[in-house]
């Protein structure tokens, strides 16, 4: 990656965090392979490539949740654009067909950034011209901007068609007989509704329409048929919009299903150039952020696309672009989204929104796309909403919200797995936590492809004894506050006889290093694998500091790459060294060896304590960030990515921006690089659990 993507990051004051030249911009191939993310807060996003194409089906300009945020359709996937020049035209945007290229606008892009949003750089025929595109928060709207570069420039016409399907974004559209064609036109605004089931998108202009529907067949996205998915769509163009461009005023057009008016979408333009300006966003970063690491402020920008609404509440949108809201990925993100970030009412409402659906001690893991019924298929997840609360505890000192209602959701987790639940998840005798069930995956090694679970790890996984020691720790402190003194006994007496358990079962002589499954099905097994950095990473007590410090020499060995944590040693016979190929492929692969960004995260904590009184600890702890710093470049700009190849050269793959991805390096970063957490922030930086700030969480309940 050239040195220039990411340099512009290094300095406080720089404007431009991703930077990409001209060179780059016009390497069809590179640019292809760099994605942008433009995100409503909503669960809907704009989406595409620097170089202009859709290469996969979730990208699109105007792609909204009609429930958020899930029920999402694609109703403007593109834009076909044209510049005339001295009576000549040439083109600025492009398109794959099969075996061509057409238009071939990416010559014509001499430069692309990130900040304030999407904005390319055009020059043709002498003229220079700059594109923008970006959604305004809490809005189904999206705002596409073209503006003349330079004084004295003659005018010129700009020619766009958008090109429209409305469908399910996890679907593909064909040309059909059941579009309605009609549009209703009006002085500065055209609206087209192409079926009567979806909404209807309004184009909000300050050019002129003319109405001339057709078709635009066989659209191709590579990166689908990596997958080995259907890779091919059509798309129904309405007509064509034109505009003068001369001086400083600039073309544009922005897509809403929403009733908005002109003066709305520049309020709109207003509040989100005020909201993302340079200066008043590195202002509130230094109010804010506790480091001026450049990695920290980096993430700590990207982390602002996950959370997003959830009716009333909030919730964490797992990855882009195809996840939703998980449980799981939800509460391990919390912390490095919420919590290091000072997004404390966030948070609450995080908490609020899962709690108000535990069913038998368990949060659900998953709310589906179409339907209200949430799934409870984890082990782990309600686990992790414990540590959620004690750390917003930790972080707030918010105790009268969690009286309310996080310590009604704890209890009830905890007597849940107590008494058992779904999947024959339970306290054993033995004080530790089992579960499983044929044909099911509860852990978040969950690949399932027909009735073959991949990973199945059925019986006592080594992260959930972690989870669930610490989970009882949560409980005690919780009750001890909130004066139920015998709850805080059991939660004491329980959590001693699973640590003497784990500390009698788990150990693998043999390698040393944690058993990741005891008592399974297969007995005890002895894979290495890096869920076991949770027993060092979540409690101090789990295992002896020689032990500990094996456990971390072991992962580091084996697992530990520049982008990540690889999911299965390389030296198992089942390891995967590619994420590639078709479904079955992929999934067998995902857990097998492919390396996860997210890990990162526990092996740091993990890492530091075994390494704790060593000089320089912290130090060298920082240098395992690099591929990530460098990774920001490559592939969803400014974002992290959910996977990578086991092998060199880690090739990222699965979704180009991944919650946990950048929440769990910047949790780590903050508290154990920088080694600040609630009790040792500088005090520069807002604190927490002043009285100003509880005053302000007890505005509404957890």
């Amino acid at each position: 990656m050239p040195t220039s993507v990411w340099s512009a990051c290094i300095e406080p004051d720089e404007r431009r965090p991703v930077n990409i030249p001209a060179s780059d911009c016009q390497n069809l191939d590179r640019a292809l392979s760099l994605e942008w993310l433009e995100p409503n807060g909503r669960g809907g996003f704009a989406s595409g490539t620097v170089a202009g194409p859709n290469t996969r089906r979730y990208h699109g300009l105007l792609l909204i949740a009609r429930r958020p945020p899930v029920d999402r359709v694609v109703l403007v996937n593109h834009l076909e654009e044209s510049l005339e020049v001295g009576g000549q035209a040439s083109a600025l945007s492009c398109n794959l067909y099969p075996g061509v290229v057409h238009p071939e606008g990416y010559k014509t892009c001499v430069g692309f950034s990130t900040d304030p949003w999407p904005t390319w750089t055009y020059e043709v025929g002498g003229v220079r011209l700059t594109r923008e595109i970006f959604c305004p928060q809490g809005r189904d709207l999206v705002v596409v901007r073209w503006t003349l570069l330079g004084r004295g420039t003659k005018p010129v016409q700009l020619c766009v068609k958008p090109m429209l399907t409305g469908r399910d974004h996890h679907g593909l559209h064909r040309e059909n007989g059941a579009v309605r064609p009609e549009a209703l036109v009006k002085k500065g605004s055209v609206t087209w509704q192409p079926y009567h089931d979806l909404p209807a998108v309004k184009a909000l202009h300050n050019g002129s329409y003319r109405h001339a529907p057709d078709w635009y067949r066989r659209v191709q996205y590579p990166v689908e048929q990596e997958r080995g998915l259907d890779f091919e769509e059509d798309w129904w163009s309405p007509g064509d919009l034109t505009f003068t461009l001369a001086g400083q005023q600039p073309a544009q057009v922005a897509f809403a299903t929403e009733s908005a008016t002109q003066a709305d979408v520049e309020d709109a333009i207003r509040e989100e150039r005020r909201r993302r300006l340079p200066s008043r966003r590195l202002e509130d970063a230094a109010k804010q952020a506790p480091t001026d690491d450049p990695l920290v402020r980096a993430l700590w920008r990207a982390s602002e696309a996950y959370i997003v609404e959830r009716g009333r509440q909030k919730t964490v949108i797992a990855g882009y672009p195809w996840f939703t809201d998980w449980g799981r990925d939800t509460f391990i993100c919390l912390p490095g989204l919420c919590l290091v970030t000072g997004r404390y009412a966030e948070a609450r409402h995080i908490i609020a929104a899962f709690a108000a659906h535990i069913s038998e001690g368990m949060v659900p893991n998953r709310f589906p796309d179409a339907g209200e019924v949430p799934e409870y298929n984890t082990i782990d997840a309600s686990l992790w909403f414990v540590r959620a609360v004690g750390r917003y505890l930790d972080y707030t000192g918010d105790a009268t919200s969690v009286k309310r209602v996080g310590w009604p959701a704890v209890k009830a987790v905890l007597d849940g797995y107590r008494r058992g639940t779904r999947y024959g998840i339970r306290m054993d005798d033995d004080g530790l936590v089992t579960g499983g069930a044929p044909g099911v995956q509860l852990t978040w090694m969950d690949a399932k492809v027909g009735d073959w679970v991949v990973t199945p790890r059925r019986g006592k996984a080594v992260e959930i004894q972690a989870l669930w020691v610490h989970a009882l720790a949560v409980g005690e402190e919780l009750a001890v506050r909130f004066g139920d003194r015998a709850y805080a006994k059991r939660c004491a007496d329980d959590r001693a006889r699973a640590i003497e358990s784990f500390r009698a079962r788990f150990w693998y002589e043999a390698g040393g290093y944690l058993y990741d499954v005891v008592d399974g099905e297969q007995g005890d097994d002895p894979s290495l694998r890096p869920n076991q950095l949770y027993a060092v990473a979540l409690d101090d007590r789990l295992l002896e500091a020689e032990r500990a410090w094996s456990v971390v020499q072991a992962v580091e060995g084996e697992l530990l790459t520049p982008a990540g944590l690889r999911t299965l040693s390389p030296t198992d016979s089942r390891y995967q060294p590619r994420y590639a190929g078709g479904v079955v492929d992929r999934d067998g692969a995902y857990h097998q060896g492919t390396v996860w960004a997210y890990l990162l995260g526990a092996f740091v904590t993990a890492w530091i304590k075994a390494h704790e009184g060593s000089p320089g600890a912290r130090k060298k702890a920082r240098d395992f960030f690099e591929g990530i710093e460098r990774h920001l470049g490559e592939a969803g700009l400014g974002q992290v990515s959910e996977i990578f190849d086991g092998d060199p050269p880690h090739r990222p793959c699965g979704c180009f921006a991944q919650a946990w991805s950048v929440a769990e390096p910047l949790r780590a970063l903050v508290e154990d690089i920088h080694g600040l957490t609630p009790d040792s922030r500088p005090a520069s930086a807002p604190n927490p659990s002043s009285p100003t700030s509880r005053a302000s969480t007890r505005k509404a309940d957890v």
